[in-house]
């Protein structure tokens, strides 16, 4: 809830909207409403506690500020689109357009626009002084937690650099999971002459380190010189047998030509003959009857074809038909303290002892879960005293085989800035291992409103800092850096990310807790409209952001 707040807060407080003059004859209330959101903010966290305790006063206060606030930031949105629009007009923007843009819109009508959104801004400015008035009648107390956000520096000079990884994830893999290596490497050599596939999956719950496992297997020399044919295909929940059978084609440098017959003949083609290894990474179907289709095509492969599989559930191994289910164990303490003590401590910093005395009580908190490990240490980098360490420790609740490590990924995302969270949770409109276009995501992220503007910094130097924070804290992985083609003599790179699927169950949780689905989807119809429109402040200079 805070973050929405802040947006508004930062929103009210743009400069364009003095810059074009937009709120002219509505500056009593604009300064009104600047004065009362800090009011609001200092009480949230004392509300929110009220709430999770129960108590249904804070609770409905809480649900009629959430309501008030998104009219609100509609609202807003209509001032910054009216400076937007001024911007635009006064750069020549529209005649760049090749056509009159005017003419697709009715005419624009100042006194008008001023009589309705005054009228808005009134009543939002009494709904707004009940808030303040039943926060007084609710006892709610100010905390310093919010409060200290509203004082804190501009992004791009708070934060400080940060590289995507601090640690290197599959150096310390290679390490600390090299057993469980050679252990599933001997499996997938040693079945050379069988006839049959070989069918391994590696079990555990999330975050141990499945995926990360697989991909050192997969890059083993030995695997890649015993192998014909590698084949990697992350499946998640949508196992359609048709759709997978052509993901695993496409994912292929050998891929045949034959698109117009059906996928599952293109499969059955392509392992034809060849001792293949497929990967099919985070399965959790249990329908036996999809996986014996896709199983009749795969056995066509020659003597020693395999599938490596990760899973969470032992049950889809079962199902799979597993020759031999591989149970990841934890991860072993001496590593998860390293984890931890990499992401806490800044190279360049001393560590202090006694804050480097408690990282063995965080390590009791992750239960062998490098992620886990990797979100405390994130948060605890941020944290410089040992009293906030001790706070961090009593909030990370102990792993669980009901929670896992859920608990510890709410925390991470809970310690979040307001406008990181904003931007984080936006990323719940895509899909599960979809690759998101981070250039593309950024300019999304302005679109929007959630970044907040700066004369210091552009808009796009803010966004990549933002970025650049939530990989570093894992929220993002997977980073890939791709050389495009040639514009205005130099080459243009593109980035790539994924979300852990850990994370996305996380922003699916925020999502249907705070009913805020409908809200992301209009802001993105929005947002592509302003973008059409050419209102170009945004410096989204001839890319197409859809």
């Amino acid at each position: 809830m805070a973050e929405l707040v802040v947006m508004l807060k930062d929103k009210a407080s743009s400069y364009l909207l003095d810059q074009y003059n937009v709120m002219e004859g509505m500056e009593k209330q604009h300064g009104i409403l600047k004065r009362r959101l800090p009011i609001i903010l200092d009480v949230i966290t004392d509300a929110e506690e009220q709430a999770m305790a129960n108590r249904e006063g804070a609770k409905a206060w809480l649900q009629e500020l959430k309501t008030v606030a998104y009219e609100a930031n509609e609202v807003f949105d209509e001032f910054k689109y009216e400076a937007h629009r001024h911007a635009a007009k006064k750069n020549g923007h529209y005649r760049k357009l090749g056509f009159d843009v005017i003419k697709l819109f009715p005419t624009h009508n100042r006194v008008v626009f001023r009589q309705r959104m005054g009228s808005k801004l009134c009543r939002i400015l009494e709904d707004i002084n009940v808030l303040i008035a039943e926060m007084h009648d609710f006892g709610l107390r100010q905390t310093w937690s919010v409060s200290n956000q509203l004082g804190q520096t501009p992004v791009s000079k708070e934060w400080r650099q940060t590289d995507y990884v601090i640690i290197d994830p599959q150096e310390i893999a290679s390490r600390s999971r090299h057993e469980d290596k050679s252990n599933i490497s001997d499996i997938l050599l040693g079945e050379a002459s069988n006839a049959d596939l070989v069918v391994v999956p590696i079990v555990g719950m999330g975050g141990l380190g499945k995926t990360t496992l697989a991909q050192l297997i997969y890059n083993e020399p030995e695997i890649q010189k015993h192998f014909q044919l590698l084949l990697w295909v992350c499946v998640s929940d949508n196992f359609d047998v048709n759709s997978l059978a052509k993901s695993i084609v496409e994912a292929s440098p050998k891929k045949n030509d034959d698109t117009h017959k059906p996928p599952l003949d293109r499969l059955q083609n392509l392992v034809s003959g060849q001792r293949y290894l497929l990967v099919l990474d985070d399965v959790w179907s249990r329908k036996v009857h999809k996986w014996e289709r896709l199983k009749a095509c795969l056995h066509h492969g020659g003597s020693g074809s395999a599938v490596l599989t990760t899973t969470r559930d032992k049950q889809v191994a079962e199902i799979m038909g597993a020759d031999r289910t591989y149970n990841l164990n934890v991860l072993k303490d001496n590593f998860i303290k390293e984890i931890i003590v990499d992401r806490a401590f800044s190279s360049e910093n001393e560590k202090p002892p006694e804050l480097l005395k408690m990282v063995g009580e965080i390590v009791k908190r992750c239960c062998g879960s490098p992620l886990a490990a990797t979100a405390l240490g994130s948060v605890l980098r941020t944290k410089t005293s040992v009293e906030e360490w001790t706070a961090v420790s009593s909030r990370s609740s102990i792993c669980t085989e009901e929670t896992g490590i859920l608990p510890i990924l709410k925390l991470s995302y809970n310690d979040l800035p307001a406008q990181m969270k904003q931007c984080f949770a936006f990323c719940a409109i895509f899909p599960k291992d979809y690759k998101i276009n981070v250039e593309k995501l950024i300019q999304l992220w302005i679109a929007n409103g959630f970044i907040p503007e700066q004369e210091e910094a552009s808009l796009e130097t803010i966004g990549k800092h933002i970025f650049s924070e939530l990989a570093s804290r894992s929220f993002f992985l997977d980073i890939e850096e791709f050389k495009g083609g040639m514009q205005n003599e130099q080459y243009c790179f593109r980035t790539t990310c994924k979300i852990h699927d850990l994370m996305h169950d996380i922003l699916q949780c925020l999502l249907w807790e705070r009913n805020v689905s409908l809200q992301l989807r209009n802001h993105v119809k929005l947002s592509g409209f302003r973008i059409l429109l050419g209102i170009c402040s945004f410096q989204v200079k001839k890319q197409k952001v859809f």
